[in-house]
């Protein structure tokens, strides 16, 4: 195998290796899993095909999640749907738990996705960046093509936004049932 090979082979490795963390930062955005699937698979292609672009293998995470954005945008451009949400509940591996514990963390989880989906697609994108995948503000803005402060105030705003829609639906009646025995 030729060293060009072998480098090429580790590059595709490397770039497949980050696609659970582009589906989670696509799901994130868009709350569809067939067009976050499909963000992702169009982000690998057009990164591949632009792979000399890549100046180091260190800013490769970065570098995608900005390629995924342009794809988002496109895509958003060409549907103007910006409000097509669907609830997705996430499968808990954890075999420990008590029904009644699993059933609260379901209704926690549910909670913040709902929470989060209401956000402003600029606010959402930041706070996914930031607080989940944890991108530096300067990557960040580099990725989204928005100044630092922007950035900034995004996430201000988005976390002041998150807490206000969670302290209304914690205030609500019937949003945390809890689960009672029966003899």
């Amino acid at each position: 195998m030729s060293l060009i090979t072998r480098l090429l082979f580790g590059l595709r490795t490397d770039i497949e290796a980050l696609r659970p963390v582009l589906y989670r930062i696509a799901y994130a955005w868009c709350h569809d899993e067939a067009l976050a699937d499909d963000l992702v698979q169009e982000t690998l292609s057009k990164a591949w095909a632009r792979r000399s672009q890549l100046r180091e293998a260190a800013a490769m995470k970065g570098w995608l999640v900005a390629i995924m954005n342009r794809c988002w945008l496109d895509q958003l451009r060409s549907r103007r749907d910006f409000e097509d949400v669907e609830d997705w509940q996430d499968e808990l591996a954890c075999h420990a738990d008590t029904p009644e514990a699993r059933c609260n963390r379901e209704q926690v989880i549910a909670s913040v996705r709902a929470a989060v989906a209401r956000l402003p697609l600029g606010q959402r994108q930041v706070l996914t960046l930031v607080d989940l995948e944890e991108f530096g503000y300067a990557e960040v803005a580099e990725i989204l093509d928005i100044p630092v402060g922007t950035v900034m105030s995004r996430l201000s705003r988005a976390r002041a936004s998150l807490k206000n829609l969670l302290d209304a639906a914690m205030q609500q009646p019937g949003v945390q049932p809890v689960l009672r025995r029966v003899k």
